[in-house]
């Protein structure tokens, strides 16, 4: 029983069912629901500010079809009327407490520096660490040498061990479903903690607990911490 007491839970961009995905409001309300972390997907504006958006343009969720590749800051500002955070705004919304920072899309060298010296001035260092896959964690790794690494893997093969030196991460972040009790134990013998995405259903929690997952991100937070303190 105590692994389920120590499961770290991972609120997937906030508290998405109360709130917009990935704003500020959706971040509080994940803390104020139990969550030990927020996880958030960081992107950068066309002039170089690291924002919380998930996709590539502000359509699914603002209503625009405008890649924010193509966006200033300050256009993302006005087209959101401010809801798209940068990401000190969600750093500094989030004081005290863990962030996961996503990087989706496979963001280049330059980008990675860019997020991870926004994090660094913050002075969030010591409670942000970072998942995506493979390139993007090397970029992290060369970045900030002292970085906390959940290593995404999308495939039952295992990460070679090369690429395992060459990251360093404390911890293997899996889809859930590919999770099962043998792949658990390969993942603890190698010395790396179980971190999961996304259940968000009562019975895959359940199921993820028992199977000793360290961390599990979900929209749910509220269901994985009722289920946690069970």
């Amino acid at each position: 029983m105590g692994a389920m007491q120590t499961v770290t839970a991972v609120a997937h961009r906030g508290d998405p069912y109360r709130f917009r995905e990935n704003t500020i409001a959706s971040l509080r309300s994940a803390l104020d629901q139990g969550a030990d972390a927020v996880e958030i997907d960081v992107r950068l504006t066309r002039d170089g500010v690291p924002v919380l958006l998930h996709d590539e343009t502000l359509k699914r969720l603002w209503g625009h079809d405008r890649p924010l590749r193509s966006l200033s800051a300050r256009e993302v500002e006005e087209l959101t009327g401010g809801g798209v955070p940068t990401l000190a705004e969600a750093l500094a919304a989030t004081e005290g407490s863990r962030v996961m920072v996503d990087l989706p899309g496979g963001p280049g060298v330059a980008a990675v520096r860019r997020i991870v010296g926004v994090v660094g001035d913050c002075g969030a260092g010591e409670r942000v660490y970072y998942c995506a896959g493979a390139q993007a964690m090397l970029a992290v790794r060369a970045a900030d040498p002292s970085a906390e690494i959940a290593l995404t893997w999308t495939t039952l093969a295992p990460p070679r061990a090369g690429l395992l030196d060459a990251v360093r991460p404390r911890w293997l972040n899996y889809r859930f479903g590919l999770v099962d009790r043998a792949l658990a134990a390969h993942v603890h013998k190698g010395g790396h903690l179980l971190s999961v995405w996304t259940p968000d259903t009562r019975r895959s929690l359940r199921r993820l607990l028992d199977l000793g997952a360290d961390s599990v991100t979900t929209n749910r937070v509220d269901l994985l911490s009722a289920l946690r303190g069970r």
